[in-house]
């Protein structure tokens, strides 16, 4: 009973002293700072850094914090300026990811993250936040950064040594009437390291920056040509005094503007002046003109811009040029230019992938093959060189249709065994260029460098490598054969008219000439060696009346070799390699070629004749050795980080979204008497 009536009386009565107390605290903290200055506070907490604040002064500033700057009249208030220090976090920026922004831009944010693991100084109140911001969008916008032409999205590699990981740091000068603030201020302010002005959230699906211009791009997409022709083997060639025919050629995407506006959502990390084609017109021909190639094999090259522009434009350069568009509705498709200085041509074999009713070969991409005889210089009249063959394509891209990617490469090859074919049976040297949509080391790259793949029950997705699609419960599989026998290609990469059977005696003859045997005598006659069975092999069958009478045996007049499809293995006999090893070791990195969404990757190639070295195959990978036709030296490619830095592909500086692809070649001249086998 007494404990109840204490409890009653007690509690009420500590309630009423708390009550006083913090009226009292009020009290005091309004009067002290109503009657001090700005100066006497700051010199009041000057004297207090490096040592703990009294009691007091910690809980009557702790007091004000929790009730706000709201409490105070209007009137009292004192001039001067107060320095705000305000640590905004940004967990989505990283590394090169920071964007310039202006200061105006904060009053836009709609919230301020916290920042993991590291402490936040900001106003306590929302009433404080809410002030500071106000007084931020008073002030002038930040003076325009100088850009080249006109463009704001000139770029610049990123400083690393300013960056904050997960927090920048902004000071913020703003006109201050409130000696509260002024005081909150410096008794919470800390040593602040000074940090570039915040960065604006990037989405999460585009991995690019801007960059400022005074780093130019040339800079950070220097590429280095690698010269070759210092290795031993070439070193062993020379030391031989055998001459080469020294050429160069180059392999280039230089993306269709049809698809670029087709496709606006792939280039969202670009300005639109960069994609207009006013503007990357000359930057590609500026490309061009720099490298000089020999051979110059270009892929989505719009119809338009090749007949009103390209064209004219390289025949001035002193090249020859041939063009194949792409069937259907497309509006692009591949060239093959050369110098007629250089060479000349013998012929040209268009290809066309799509066909007719045949599902495997439905899509509307194309190809080009060229056989060129190397001219000479004056003073070589007893010298000859091997006639070269040149190949330019671009394969299908849909990831998951790889069956379809490997019907149309069949076609290729087969049409370049029938071009590059001697008449002894062996190869003129062959290059073949293209965008293949394939990366280094899928089971389509393995085919052309190995000469051979396996392909039956392989998922359609694999072939490429492009996508990794595995979840799938479904997914499209290669079965045997991959193409039908209708198609006139072998499982080898060869016309059926032109393949060679291993039994000579062998013909696949046509149902015309095999239907006639129906009614000759010996398929009346039993034969010696049936078994005899009463009433059904004893009686020999009469000649039905409306069954001609037999006429004398037709010759076949077109007898084919029989072509014995495989059991799921496709092969070829052309011996290339690639130009590239696809990797940096002066890096660590792998070679990129072009940079979709923001993801670098390989699927652009330059394949060669080269001679399988003997007993040369480590891990199922076939090794060559330069022959006739020798690697002289490349132009080295980009790894995906320094693609980064210059936001990506295209960029001001390169205009297409790939790489140019470069080599130079040396064809060995060979006297007349030797021939070029």
């Amino acid at each position: 009973m007494i404990g109840t009536v204490l409890c009653y009386v007690l509690l009420p009565a500590a309630r009423l002293l708390r009550a006083l107390r913090d009226a009292f605290f009020t009290c005091g903290k309004n009067v002290l700072l109503a009657k001090s200055t700005s100066a006497q506070i700051e010199g009041v907490f000057a004297a207090t850094r490096g040592r703990s604040v009294p009691e007091e002064q910690e809980a009557l500033l702790q007091q004000w914090l929790e009730e706000g700057a709201a409490d105070l009249p209007g009137s009292e208030s004192a001039p001067g300026v107060g320095q705000i220090s305000v640590e905004l976090t940004s967990d989505w920026l990283e590394g090169s990811e920071l964007l310039m922004t202006s200061l105006s831009d904060l009053s836009l944010a709609p919230e301020v993250p916290r920042c993991a693991g590291q402490q936040l100084h900001t106003l306590a109140s929302s009433e404080l936040q809410d002030h500071a911001v106000t007084e931020l969008t008073k002030l002038p916008a930040e003076e325009p950064v100088a850009v080249v032409g006109s463009a704001p999205w000139a770029g610049v590699v990123p400083q690393t040594d300013h960056q904050v990981a997960g927090c920048a740091a902004i000071d913020v000068q703003v006109p201050n009437d409130d000696p509260a603030v002024l005081a909150w201020s410096l008794a919470c302010d800390t040593e602040t390291v000074p940090t570039e002005p915040p960065a604006q959230p990037v989405p999460a699906t585009v991995r690019f920056c801007p960059l400022l211009t005074e780093v130019p791009y040339h800079e950070i997409l220097w590429r280095d040509w690698e010269d070759l022709s210092v290795q031993a083997c070439m070193l062993e060639q020379v030391s031989k005094n055998t001459p080469l025919f020294e050429f160069r050629v180059m392999s280039y995407n230089i993306l269709a503007q049809d698809l670029v506006e087709q496709g606006l959502d792939l280039y969202l990390h670009c300005h639109p002046d960069i994609l207009n084609w006013n503007y990357r017109l000359p930057n590609l021909l500026q490309e061009i003109r720099h490298w000089d190639p020999d051979v110059l094999c270009l892929q989505e090259v719009q119809e338009n811009h090749y007949w009103e522009q390209l064209e004219p434009t390289f025949k001035e350069m002193g090249f020859a040029c041939f063009y194949k568009r792409r069937t259907g509705t497309k509006t692009d498709g591949c060239a093959v230019c050369y110098k007629h200085s250089m060479f000349q041509l013998i012929s040209l074999s268009p290809i066309e992938y799509f066909r007719p009713g045949l599902d495997i070969l439905n899509r509307d991409n194309v190809g080009l093959v060229l056989l060129l005889q190397p001219l000479l210089p004056e003073g070589l009249d007893l010298k000859a060189v091997s006639p070269l063959c040149v190949a330019n394509t671009h394969v299908l891209f849909n990831p998951r249709r790889g069956d379809i990617k490997l019907a149309q490469m069949a076609l290729l090859l087969a049409e370049i065994d029938k071009v590059a074919k001697t008449t002894e049976g062996s190869y003129y040297p062959v290059i073949l260029c293209g965008d293949l949509n394939s990366v280094p080391n899928s089971p389509l790259y393995k085919f052309i460098r190995n000469g051979e793949l396996s392909y039956h029950g392989m998922p359609a997705w694999k072939v490429s490598g492009q996508e990794d699609f595995c979840q799938q419960f479904y997914s499209r599989k290669l079965l045997a054969p991959l193409w039908p026998s209708s198609l006139g290609v072998t499982d080898s990469c060869q016309y059926v008219t032109l393949y060679q059977p291993k039994k000579l005696g062998r013909r696949k003859y046509s149902r015309d000439f095999l239907l006639q045997f129906r009614f000759c005598d010996v398929a009346c006659e039993r034969p010696p060696q049936l078994i005899f069975l009463e009433g059904v092999t004893d009686a020999k069958p009469d000649r039905p009346a409306h069954w001609p009478k037999p006429a004398a045996m037709v010759k076949d007049p077109d007898p084919q070799p029989f072509v014995p499809r495989s059991s799921g293995v496709i092969q070829h006999g052309l011996n290339l390699t690639s130009v590239y090893s696809h990797f940096l070791p002066q890096r660590g990195r792998p070679e990129v070629t072009t940079m979709p969404m923001g993801l670098g990757a390989t699927v652009d190639y330059i394949f060669y004749s080269a001679e399988p070295v003997e007993n040369g195959n480590k891990g199922g990978r076939r090794l060559y050795q330069d022959g006739a036709l020798k690697l002289l030296g490349r132009l080295s490619l980009l790894s995906e980080d320094v693609l980064l830095l210059a936001n990506g592909l295209p960029n001001p500086f390169c205009s297409s979204d790939h790489l140019c692809l470069l080599a130079k070649f040396g064809l060995e001249i060979s006297s007349l008497g030797e021939g070029y086998c």
